[in-house]
């Protein structure tokens, strides 16, 4: 095991856990808030989760970018391109939809806008477990 893919894979899967809850808990409570306090509550969200999501997400794009450059010795080429790759559909998505979705329920409650992140969430939770499962592998092959 190396440095590079225990840092890569417990920041890969912290955020596959965050997502998670967020998928199932966080998101689908977003009805629950009154629609007068809901603003100020997505803007205090939306600022808040920066804090936890962060770090874990700067060291794991760093760390993915440098396994694809510094491939540990018995890790596959394919296995950490895969990786990364997984990465850049979760950013794009976060990217296009989530944060458009979340810019709009900032200015004023939606249902639709509301659901639709919800639904929408799912490319990153599925892409996350993938990474997940991606970066065990990695740091089990790593020597």
């Amino acid at each position: 095991m190396t440095a590079l893919a225990l840092a890569h894979a417990t920041a890969t899967l912290v955020m596959a856990g965050v997502i998670w809850f967020v998928q199932i808990v966080h998101y689908p409570l977003f009805s629950a808030v009154p629609e007068a306090s809901f603003v100020a509550y997505e803007q205090r969200h939306t600022y808040l989760t920066g804090f936890v999501v962060g770090p874990p997400m700067a060291v794991e794009g760093a760390t993915a970018i440098a396994l694809v450059v510094a491939r540990p010795d018995g890790v596959p080429v394919a296995l950490t391109v895969a990786g990364f790759a997984v990465l850049g559909i979760v950013t794009l998505s976060t990217i296009f939809i989530q944060v458009p979705l979340h810019g709009r329920l900032a200015e004023r409650w939606d249902s639709a806008d509301a659901q639709r992140l919800v639904r929408s969430n799912w490319i990153r939770t599925i892409g996350w477990s993938v990474r997940g499962a991606i970066a065990v592998a990695i740091l089990a092959m790593a020597t």
